[in-house]
């Protein structure tokens, strides 16, 4: 049965899961069938279908890439049940089948089965074992051929290559003449790589004149030259090396999974404790750049010492640090703007991000994460050219990132409660996809494993709920909810100036407390320190006296302390008694005695302050440093405009715009159901117009169909879904009014994929030029 024949036999079932699996298939929707056909059989498509594919189902592909014929499914079976360490191939082989068909990697019935064409081409070496005979010999010239044949099938006829393929078929004989020596070296290519490196590979040797165990195995073309210096075993040689079998060892099941046992609760609140203090890690730096945001270094990205100051202020190591910066990145809540060098800035969404519940901020976050191919834990390694990696730079961009995420939360969720080891999960990782694999992808797995933990996915080291709804698409917001700690909305006032905070603060009393006082600890309650400086910035962001005693009295669980409410009453009787504008810069003052003071003090010299009248005094000084001058010398000044206002310094929050946040590109089947519905039925519209080669009809005699558009798109999508024929009237380029008959295959885009009777061919037509439909 060809292969596509095969395709057109196939169910509208069968092929809906088959560009399901493989949406690259239909990229765009082929005229079709056997544009399908040929689009699955080419090399690209072949090998990212191979990709997904897990050791077991890989090995049955390629026992039957090693027949040249095809093979009945009880052959298959005792070939992979001869290569199993345990147990029988049944069920996994019927399943593993059942998944090639679906992907069209093997066809045909249960006595006939065969790769799809092009999956030999794209399996170099499959099972470790080198190429057949007369490919390994197909450059060796045709007299050397001749020779080793008369060496080795003496008296049979024919060309040397067919004689030599001939006796290798049955290598038993030849491999029984060589030296225990040259059997060592047989042996050690037998399990793959069938490849080694020999000098002088292509040298002229005849058994006679053989003398090290190499010419031996050369004279008898048990091994072949491939180039000057390298040589390969061919398949026959390689299969009875095996004793038969293709495979070692094989699994039909995935190894267990080793690691310690997690209480399940334990797990999720754990994690639920980390997803929050991640969502306030990243609300704390937006808030922080909203005010003093970092340059833009020239090769794009974060400086390290501005990386190193976030980690201070959030308090955690750089690579945690690094990791909230990528994700505010990735989610779209951090982005370059500002001046003509760039600053890192909060954006617009950041605003809207921040009044989501705590659940919903961690979702998105999250997602953000699983889904963006760029990779905090490359920030600080060095890239080809010794350069560091900077967070936020172009060159953290790994499209493998999103796949590899993916695939370890997928073998975390599998084994709930367990805390798997790192070992195990890269044994589990590469017997699910034994194609993707190296450094690289070992590196992720374990930056993933790292970042998972800290985001709150995982806790523990297992699998959360909350953390398996987000992989699977549930509603991971609702699952973690309950499991987030409770926000308190009052601190703990003390004597010492110190305010403990018993809990996670609301974020207006987080807000309040980070203006008026410097965190001193964190943990499971966080202290607050009040100073004179602490106060003052509340007092320069504009809130009075009486209203920062009022709302510490409102939330505190204690009476205000009275040592607090003389800081802050001396701190605001000072703050503002002096004004600095702009002459360069004045200080204005009611009180001249005070003006008296500042003059008389010998650390003003440097100000060169000038008496302009009993309450003023003007300086060549900026505003901004005559304000850091006077407060260093012990002063509370406040800045003022032109008007005389104050200055509030720290609410000029500055955003910018920003890329929209990552978000995941295909649902978890790999294709929208109804996408992949509307493609079938466009693929058998297309190849039915393509087999019948039907003749033109006539359009039906009367008046066109005419109609409101909406009744118009109504009755096209109800004759998609039944499969039914439709006659419309339909405006051309020129405005020529015309009449067809159609079979509606797909809608999208605006316009209508059908095939046209009248015209005997499969068009698109644009929906506002359809004027109506009628049944036919």
């Amino acid at each position: 049965m060809e292969f596509t024949e095969w395709i057109r036999g196939r169910t509208d079932e069968q092929l809906r899961a088959l560009v399901s699996a493989r949406p690259e298939l239909i990229t765009p929707v082929p005229a079709h069938l056997e544009g399908l056909a040929g689009r699955a059989a080419s090399p690209s498509a072949v090998a990212r279908a191979l990709d997904r594919l897990d050791r077991f189902t890989l090995a049955v592909v390629e026992t039957l890439a090693v027949r040249e014929t095809p093979a009945s499914k009880e052959e298959l079976r005792a070939l992979v049940g001869a290569a199993l360490a345990e147990g029988g191939p049944e069920p996994a082989l019927s399943s593993a089948l059942d998944r090639l068909r679906d992907l069209a990697l093997v066809y045909g019935p249960d006595d006939a089965l065969d790769l799809g064409p092009g999956v030999r081409k794209v399996l170099d070496d499959p099972a470790g074992l080198g190429p057949r005979a007369v490919e390994a010999f197909r450059h060796h010239p045709p007299e050397q051929l001749d020779e080793m044949a008369d060496d080795v099938a003496p008296g049979a006829e024919g060309p040397g290559k067919e004689r030599l393929a001939a006796a290798l078929s049955e290598p038993g004989p030849l491999v029984a003449e060589v030296s225990a020596e040259a059997r060592g070296a047989l042996d050690q290519l037998a399990w793959g790589p069938p490849t080694g490196r020999v000098p002088n590979a292509r040298r002229e040797v005849r058994v006679a004149s053989a003398r090290s165990p190499i010419e031996e195995l050369l004279a008898r073309g048990l091994l072949a030259a491939t180039g000057e210096e390298s040589v390969t075993l061919p398949r026959e040689v390689g299969l009875y090396l095996r004793g038969g079998r293709v495979h070692r060892d094989l699994r039909a099941t995935p190894p267990p999974l080793e690691g310690a046992g997690r209480d399940r609760a334990l797990a999720g609140r754990t994690a639920a404790g980390q997803a929050f203090t991640f969502v306030r890690a990243v609300e704390e730096l937006c808030e922080r750049w909203s005010v003093d945001p970092p340059g833009v270094l020239r090769t794009g990205g974060l400086g390290v010492r501005d990386l190193k100051r976030a980690a201070a202020e959030l308090d955690v190591p750089e690579w945690v640090a690094a990791l909230v910066v990528e994700v505010a990145h990735a989610a779209g809540l951090v982005a370059a703007g500002g001046g003509v060098d760039g600053e890192w800035l909060p954006t617009q969404g950041y605003d809207l991000w921040r009044v989501r519940s705590t659940a919903e901020r961690w979702v998105a976050l999250a997602a953000a994460w699983l889904h963006t191919d760029r990779v905090p834990g490359l920030v600080g390694e060095r890239d080809d050219r010794d350069r560091p990696l900077n967070a936020l730079h172009a060159d953290l961009r790994r499209a493998s990132a999103p796949g590899v995420r993916t695939a370890t939360l997928g073998v975390l969720a599998a084994a709930p409660g367990l805390a798997p080891s790192r070992e195990s999960v890269l044994a589990r990782l590469e017997w699910e996809q034994p194609r993707r694999r190296g450094p690289l992808r070992e590196q992720l797995t374990e930056f993933a494993l790292r970042e998972a933990e800290q985001l709150g996915v995982t806790g523990l080291g297992a699998m959360s709920a909350h953390g398996r709804a987000l992989l699977e698409g549930g509603d991971a917001a609702a699952a973690l909810a309950p499991l987030l700690p409770e926000p308190v909305d009052h601190v703990l006032l003390q004597a010492d100036l110190t305010a403990v905070a018993p809990g996670p603060l609301t974020s207006e009393l987080n807000r309040w407390m980070a203006l008026s006082a410097d965190v001193e600890s964190k943990g499971g309650a966080t202290v607050y320190r009040f100073s004179e400086t602490s106060v003052r910035r509340a007092l320069d962001a504009g809130h009075g006296a009486e209203e920062l005693l009022g709302v510490l009295a409102r939330h505190s669980a204690t009476p205000v302390p009275q040592t607090l409410s003389y800081l802050v009453t001396d701190v605001a009787r000072r703050h503002g008694r002096i004004r600095v504008g702009t002459a360069s810069a004045y200080v204005r003052c009611d009180d001249p005695a005070l003006l008296d003071q500042i003059t008389a003090d010998r650390r003003a010299a440097a100000l060169r302050l000038r008496r302009l009248a009993p309450t003023v005094l003007a300086s060549r000084s900026s505003r901004a440093a005559l304000v850091d001058s006077l407060r260093a010398m012990g002063y509370a000044p406040v800045a003022e405009s032109l008007d005389g206002d104050v200055l509030i310094s720290q609410l000029d929050s500055r955003r910018t715009e920003g890329a929209a946040p990552v978000r995941g590109t295909s649902p978890a089947n790999g294709l929208d159901p109804e996408v992949a519905a509307a493609a079938v039925r466009a693929l058998r519209a297309g190849d039915a117009a393509y087999l019948a080669r039907r003749e033109p009809v006539d359009a039906p005699d009367g008046r066109l169909p005419r109609g409101p558009a909406t009744a118009t798109i109504a009755a096209l999508q109800d004759a998609i879904r039944q499969g039914v024929r439709v006659w419309i009237g339909y405006l051309d380029s020129q405005g020529n009014a015309t009449s067809r008959i159609l079979e509606p295959a797909r809608m999208e885009g605006g316009y209508l994929t059908a095939y046209d009777e009248t015209r005997a061919a499969v068009h698109r037509f644009a929906l506002h030029r359809i004027t109506g439909v009628a049944g036919v």
